[in-house]
Order: structure tokens, then C-alpha cells, then sequence
């Protein structure tokens, strides 16, 4: 196997990713939640109907972090980069979608973001989508270097939300 490229700005295994990634995450921690217009009395009122949007989105981060994380124990690692000694999984939760640990961070962002209805959220889900998409581009093309089946697996396995992206 080769050597990871070096390539400005994102590191010999995507360090700079992995720091984006942890800075991304943190930022959305302690961000206030902004929902202008909505008074107190109403947000009250949406308790019931914010978390039957929310929880099943909660429960869908928990399942695919724990499953996905299960599933690739022997090789996972912060960084996009593989470790040298991976193989190809395919199955369990990585039959349904490609980065089951991306697409976690991201449902775990939406639920948070539909409970608390928060606008300021909604735009740091998005950038984080775009950014998860990326970082999983810059992933699978140093899978697709060391596992030549990975274009078909790519070809019938989602990326994050099965069946459809």
C-alpha cells in the first residue's frame, strides 16, 4: 500500500480534517439556540411535538455510532485515513450506509436541532453535512486505492441516510 499524499491544508491522513471535524463539534455544543419569533409560552407548548420529531433521530445517532463503531473495532481510528491493516466491511449497519459514524454526528445534530428548533443550529447542520461530505470523499478515495471493490460497495450502500444519499 501506498503512502497517504501530502496534500496542503489537510495533512498526511487527514489530520486537518479530524481538527475541523473536533472544532465543528464544539461549536455546536456551545452554541446558544436562536429561534427568533418563537415566544416562551409556545416553545413550552412544542415540548411534546419537538421531541416526538427528535428522539427518533436521537435513537438512529445512538444505533448507528454504537453499531458502527462495533463493526469496524479492529480498525477504527480518528483520522479518514485506513490503517494499514483494515479490510472492506460490508456488513451489519455498513450494508445499509457507508459512514455510519458521520451519518451519527449528523442525526445526533438533527435531533438536537428539531428539539430545540434552533436556526442557529439548523445552519451549523448544514455546514456540517457538507463538511462530513467531504471528509467522506477525501475517505473513500484512499479506500478505493487500497480495496479495488469498494466503487461497487459505493455503488449499492448509501453514503448517509439509507436508500436515499
Amino acid at each position: 500500500m501506498s503512502q497517504p499524499s501530502d496534500r496542503p491544508g489537510l495533512g498526511r491522513r487527514g489530520e486537518m480534517l479530524v481538527a475541523i471535524q473536533f472544532a465543528l463539534m464544539i461549536i455546536f455544543a456551545v452554541t446558544p439556540v436562536w429561534h427568533p419569533g418563537l415566544s416562551a409560552q409556545l416553545y413550552a407548548d412544542l415540548l411534546l411535538p419537538r421531541l416526538i420529531l427528535a428522539l427518533p433521530f436521537a435513537f438512529a445517532a445512538l444505533l448507528l455510532g454504537a453499531l458502527g463503531s462495533h463493526h469496524i473495532r479492529e480498525y477504527l481510528t480518528p483520522l479518514p485515513y485506513p490503517v494499514e491493516h483494515n479490510q472492506l466491511v460490508q456488513h451489519g449497519v455498513y450494508g445499509l450506509v457507508r459512514h455510519p459514524l458521520y451519518a451519527s454526528l449528523l442525526s445526533a445534530a438533527l435531533a438536537w436541532t428539531l428539539y430545540s428548533i434552533s436556526l442557529s443550529h439548523l445552519l451549523l447542520l448544514i455546514l456540517g453535512f457538507f463538511f462530513f461530505d467531504l471528509k467522506a470523499r477525501k475517505e473513500e478515495a484512499w479506500l478505493t486505492e487500497r480495496h479495488p471493490e469498494y466503487p461497487a460497495y459505493a455503488a449499492r450502500v448509501s453514503k448517509f441516510i439509507p436508500w436515499i444519499y
